[in-house]
């Protein structure tokens, strides 16, 4: 097929070049200088339209750059997504498309938003709501081998527009998906409410880690491995680990936004404003946790792993600046980043208390990535390294090695 892509920046590229390599002609549009290998990048969304089969709008909605997830934000009033990107496209689209055209749009909004501010901006073509499940890091991957795919039409029905984006996704994906058709509405739902499980999952496991530590005679991963294979009640393994807190660009912000859902539709309660404030906290305890041994032992605060997960340069909602925000906030310590990715880089080996923050085998274990994090710089003696994946190990008696959540 002949496939349009706007917004072509660091997940829609991925997507577009996936579809490229599986033998679709894919053009792309993006306000930013792009350059690809695989896609045709052309200066207007007019040229990038005109001769498309099916367009893809896998443009930002995005929050106040205050809510990201960086810095406390339970205390901040909620807000919804910002939309004014997405129907800047819309229209644009809209214009140059035929009722032959198919627009599809990715991008994450809260539910009702299709219905309420976008439908009516499609009048001169067919539209389909139809959200990825991507992350920084694995775009690729995730994007050809996602758990479900989501497809939302107007009244839920698998309509000829819902048949025949599930038959282009047959040429594309690497698994056997299923193929989830509902309301606009519904998948909308599907969406925030995926990633909204995902932060509840790693609060409770990281509320275990806590629970570990202040009670004593616990290792956290006993617990949460029998609860992880516990699956006629609960669910599958996946996020089952403790450790560090949900981060990146969506899952704070996800949360947030779904506060602002539960207040316009007058719900009555807020468990996202829950899930949020347990982050927070859980990420002071662990700043606490170092700060105490950094004063026992005369010792400078290192965090491993600056970014929001290794592999990737983006600070987005970063658990680890969330630790050093509590650190500069209570203890007035400013702890210093390890990673080579966002520029933080330390002389050849250091001294100190080191939060091991990343950890690749933990982080992209879904994909079948088995190797170990390999470290951004050298530990010396006298050093006292905090793991809360409870994975690394040394030979060096002289570095003390505290797998946090284990208090046994």
């Amino acid at each position: 097929m002949n496939i349009g892509f706007i917004g072509v920046g660091k997940l829609g590229m991925p997507c577009a070049e996936e579809m490229a390599k599986k033998g679709h002609t894919v053009t792309g549009y993006d306000t930013a200088s792009r350059a690809s290998s695989y896609i045709n990048i052309v200066p207007s969304i007019k040229e990038c339209v005109q001769n498309a089969n099916i367009v893809f709008i896998a443009v930002p909605t995005p929050h106040d750059p205050a809510y990201d997830g960086r810095h406390p934000t339970a205390h901040l009033e909620p807000k919804d997504f910002n939309y004014d990107i997405v129907k800047t496209c819309l229209i644009e689209a809209d214009k140059w498309m035929t009722k032959n055209q198919l627009l599809v749009l990715i991008s994450t909004v809260l539910p009702g938003t299709t219905r309420r501010e976008f439908i009516q901006l499609t009048n001169n073509t067919r539209f389909v709501y139809n959200p990825y499940l991507i992350a920084m890091g694995s775009v690729a991957w995730d994007m050809v081998n996602p758990e479900m795919i989501m497809i939302g039409t107007e009244d839920g029905s698998t309509t000829g527009d819902a048949k025949l984006l599930i038959e282009f996704y047959k040429t594309v994906m690497e698994n056997n998906p299923r193929y989830v058709v509902g309301t606009w509405d519904e998948c909308e739902c599907i969406k925030v409410f995926y990633n909204t499980f995902i932060s509840a999952k790693i609060g409770l496991v990281n509320m275990i880690q806590d629970v570990a530590i202040k009670q004593g005679n616990i290792n956290v991963d006993v617990v949460t491995d029998a609860l992880s294979k516990s699956t006629m009640r609960i669910m599958g393994p996946q996020y089952m680990k403790a450790g560090m807190g949900d981060g990146g660009a969506c899952h704070p912000r996800d949360n947030i936004a779904l506060r602002y859902l539960a207040k316009n539709l007058n719900l009555g309660y807020d468990l996202f404003d829950s899930i949020m404030n347990a982050r927070e906290i859980q990420a002071l305890n662990i700043a606490d946790f170092l700060y105490r041994k950094g004063q026992e032992h005369n010792l400078p605060i290192y965090i491993h792993g600056k970014a929001y997960k290794p592999d990737v340069a983006y600070c987005d909602g970063s658990y680890s600046l969330l630790i050093g925000w509590h650190l500069k906030n209570a203890y007035n310590v400013d702890p210093i980043y390890i990673d080579p990715l966002t520029g933080d880089t330390v002389n050849e080996s250091v001294k100190g208390v080191v939060l091991l923050a990343h950890n690749k085998k933990v982080t992209y274990d879904y994909r079948g990535f088995k190797e170990d994090q390999q470290l951004y710089c050298k530990i010396e003696k006298g050093s006292i390294v905090v793991d809360p994946w409870r994975n690394y190990k040394t030979e060096d008696k002289d570095i003390t090695v505290i797998h946090y959540g284990n208090s046994r």
